[in-house]
């Protein structure tokens, strides 16, 4: 059952929608700089600054979309647990939460303080994480917009489709 108005649950989705895009445009940034430091660019420049945006930028958006999501999903009728693509989509939003804040942040951030001394092999952790990072985003971006499996629980007869922006 929703605990929100509409106009409030209006106001935590934008909040979702644009804390969820900021994420991914923070994590494109990361890939660029991965990938303008493995083409050769300025070890000095492109590492202090990947360790900025991932310390500045990447890390704290991706709690704050983690608890406007979840804040969503108790506060408004889609539930945590009541509908399999939200319970995918928190089971990823997680699992990429802990792997930023315990193994991306640390990371970048040693990589930063390595600058002109990273090594070809440390450049390819400003690369391959954010690929799969960005992979993963795109994958809860198509869950939230096609919501697939139905409802947790419910007989597969009684499934219903759902439309776009509403629980059945």
């Amino acid at each position: 059952m929703s605990r929100l108005s509409p106009a409030a649950r209006k106001a935590l989705l934008t909040l979702h929608l644009v804390t969820a895009l900021g994420w991914l445009g923070a994590d494109l940034v990361l890939l660029t700089l991965g990938v303008a430091g493995l083409r050769g660019a300025d070890s000095a420049v492109v590492y202090p600054t990947a360790g900025l945006v991932v310390t500045y930028l990447f890390a704290p958006l991706s709690v704050v979309v983690w608890l406007v999501g979840v804040a969503s999903s108790l506060l408004t009728p889609w539930g945590l647990l009541r509908w399999r693509w939200v319970l995918v989509k928190f089971v990823l939003t997680t699992v990429m939460l802990g792997l930023v804040l315990l193994l991306l942040t640390p990371t970048v951030r040693g990589l930063a303080e390595l600058g002109p001394a990273v090594t070809s092999r440390d450049r390819l952790d400003l690369v391959i994480p954010p690929a799969v990072s960005t992979s993963v985003l795109l994958v809860a971006t198509v869950l939230s917009t096609y919501k697939p499996w139905g409802r947790r629980g419910a007989p597969a007869g009684r499934r219903r489709p759902v439309a776009a922006g509403r629980p059945s």
